[in-house]
């Protein structure tokens, strides 16, 4: 029997909703054309009256997704143009239960009847509600697995390389996988550190239009912000970004910059925002938090009559107050250890070793034929008419110039095959510097600065670049400093290094009524030490000598104040941190290395002796000899800390 009218006594017209999403266009027999001629069947059935048709294509039901046709047939049927929504399956109008309890709660309200051609469902009792609401809720359940299924899907894609986005600068896409792209990836190199160094976003951009790089001429402030921000560079990846719970992938690229390199420049962006610029440099500025209110603290310097000018840091709102002096002065116990090995690590070894580690042979070579590839493809399209001449000339300006800087890094890639950064290098490098401090002292003096030495702006760039914050504590009425938080691309390696006998530790030592101090590491094994020994040997005519350390009191054996000695480092010869953890031997046996003051044999000139380090190829064995030992008892109280098993140095 055909109805003509719905319950209320209406007459039934109707709008169809249609909508199928990309998962849907490939199902058999389930598109567009096949649900309109289904529900139009439906219609000419029950003999419902046709108003409208609504399609939504390649458009999902999920909630937040918008569809402009469906809203477009809600709104007909608040203005009374139509009193009934027909659709093929309840999943066409929604598959959140949320989305559904809103449409039924419409449907009550406007008097507007949902109907299924697929499924018997009536919502205007309860019972048809409650069914509705069980089938609502397989089909929520069946999204959210497909949609796990799919995340987990692209989760093992991208720690697997396969980024889905276009290559960002620097890289590429290579089979699928992002791979960086070795004639731009000086370019992102360049400008992290441009911006390092000071630069702004504009006056990198400027400066890039300027030099027409990659031969363009609208280079942006918000395209350096965006490169500068991308996790990418650092080899992680933020799928998701721009929602409210993006997923963070790490170590899923080759990074082109380090974490830690990428991590200081956010850190400079702070800095350079307008908020803090100052005419004046606060050495310590975003680094001292309020004790009480946790507040970050200002900067402030009076200027006395005679021009000296005083630094403070201060809290507003708790009204603390702590001198800069004082800061450094807690600092100058430690510092100059950490500025010298930022000198020895950072100021000699890496620019040594930044083109073999930043481009790999392999990869240059695979490039530059690559390029050499699409230069032949130009000049065949430019035979082929596919080109302009001026269009051709243009690119083939820029491959060949991408070729020529190709070849270059290649040569150098080449020259650096033979190097090799080793904690070897720092140990050796750290004790001819030592040696060169005796020697030569004021030309020790010109290569290597001391914290003192710093510029104030030097002294703020560096503790910007190695310090996370420093803890105040307050004692009676005045604040002092707690402890220096540095940052793990400074402590990480020394701790490494000194764990493992590479870095030595200046420690207090009282020479009878004198005070000084001695180079300490800790264990090293035998066969490096004689290792070392030789390749010092090539330099400088290096004593060794055994002592021996009594536990009990706290002495060490042996006489070097008659030689004229200068004890280059002691170490212990063996591991008694594991050996001995309990201090139960009553006596240690050291290594010392020594130079003499006088009659010293000079094997190497002023110049080289601070431009390079000894050859380990050219190293032999050192075979040791028996060496006296005086008697002279030199008190030793801070020794025995060497001996403590610490995780970590004091001041890391």
């Amino acid at each position: 029997m055909k109805l003509e009218l719905n319950e209320k006594g209406e007459k039934v017209v109707c709008g169809l909703y249609l909508r199928v999403s990309t998962e849907d266009q490939v199902r058999d027999g389930f598109g567009l054309p096949e649900q309109k001629e289904r529900l139009e069947f439906y219609c000419k059935c029950n003999d419902y009256e046709i108003i409208d048709y609504y399609t939504d294509a390649g458009i999902s039901a999920k909630t937040g997704n918008h569809r402009p046709e469906f809203e477009r047939m809600l709104e007909d049927g608040k203005n009374g143009k139509i009193n009934m929504i027909i659709a093929y399956k309840m999943d066409r109008l929604t598959r959140s239960m949320k989305d559904w309890e809103a449409l039924m709660d419409y449907s009550k309200k406007y008097n507007v009847d949902l109907a299924f051609v697929n499924e018997k469902i009536d919502t205007a009792n309860a019972n048809g509600r409650m069914v509705s609401r069980i089938m609502m809720s397989v089909f929520q359940n069946e999204i959210e697995r497909t949609s796990e299924r799919t995340k987990d899907g692209l989760a093992g894609a991208i720690k697997e390389g396969h980024i889905p986005h276009r290559a960002c600068l620097g890289y590429k896409h290579e089979n699928k996988k992002l791979v960086i792209d070795h004639t731009t990836k000086d370019i992102i190199v360049r400008i992290f550190d441009l911006y390092h160094n000071g630069y702004s976003y504009q006056k990198i951009s400027n400066l890039f239009n300027e030099e027409q790089v990659l031969g363009k001429t609208n280079w942006r402030d918000s395209t350096i912000v965006n490169i500068l921000q991308n996790e990418v560079y650092k080899g992680d990846f933020v799928h998701g970004k721009r929602t409210s719970h993006p997923t963070y992938y790490e170590n899923v690229v080759e990074p082109i910059v380090s974490k830690e390199f990428w991590e200081e420049c956010q850190h400079q962006k702070k800095n350079n925002s307008r908020a803090y610029k100052r005419n004046l440099t606060y050495i310590f500025l975003q680094k001292l938090k309020c004790p009480k209110c946790n507040r970050i603290l200002g900067g402030k310097a009076t200027k006395k009559k005679n021009g000296n000018v005083y630094y403070y840091y201060y809290c507003s709102e708790c009204k603390c107050t702590i001198k800069e002096e004082i800061i450094e002065e807690f600092m100058n116990d430690f510092i100059d250890e950490i500025v010298e090995y930022d000198s020895v690590v950072n100021q000699f070894f890496l620019p040594m070793m930044k083109q073999k580690i930043e481009n790999p042979k392999e990869q240059l070579e695979k490039e530059l034929k690559e390029q050499k590839e699409k230069f032949e493809r130009i000049k065949q399209a430019y035979i082929n008419k596919v080109f302009t001449l001026e269009e051709c000339n243009k690119e083939i300006k820029i491959i060949q110039q991408n070729i020529e800087d190709l070849e270059i890094k290649l040569s150098e890639t080449e020259i650096c095959d033979e190097l090799r950064f080793t904690p070897e290098d720092i140990l050796i490098k750290r004790d001819i510097d030592f040696i060169n401090k005796v020697k030569y002292p004021n030309k020790y003096k010109e290569v290597n600065k001391c914290w003192k030495d710093f510029t104030r702006e030097e002294k703020a760039d560096f503790v910007m670049r190695y310090v996370d914050e420093i803890t105040l504590k307050k004692l009676h009425k005045l604040y002092l400093v707690e402890f220096v938080k540095f940052r793990e691309t400074i402590y990480k390696p020394m701790n490494e290094l000194y764990d493992n006998g590479y870095l030595d530790v200046n420690t207090p030592v009282l020479f009878g009524n004198a005070v000084g101090t001695l180079r300490v590491s800790t264990f090293l094994p035998n066969d490096k030490v004689c290792e070392h020994i030789m390749r010092l040997k090539q330099f400088y005519d290096v004593g060794y000598m055994e002592v021996a350390y009594n536990v009990q009191n706290q002495v060490f054996y042996f006489n070097f104040l008659e030689d004229n000695k200068a004890i280059i480092r002691i170490f212990p010869l063996e591991d008694y941190r594991h050996l001995d953890p309990n201090f139960e031997m009553k006596e240690y046996n050291f290594g010392v290395l020594y130079v003499k003051g006088e009659n010293e044999i000079y094997k190497v000139d002023e110049e080289n002796a601070f431009k390079y380090i000894p050859d380990k190829a050219n190293a032999v064995v050192f075979s040791k000899e028996p060496t006296p030992i005086a008697v002279k008892p030199a008190n030793e109280k801070v020794l025995n800390e060497l001996y403590e098993y610490d995780e970590e140095i004091s001041y890391a």
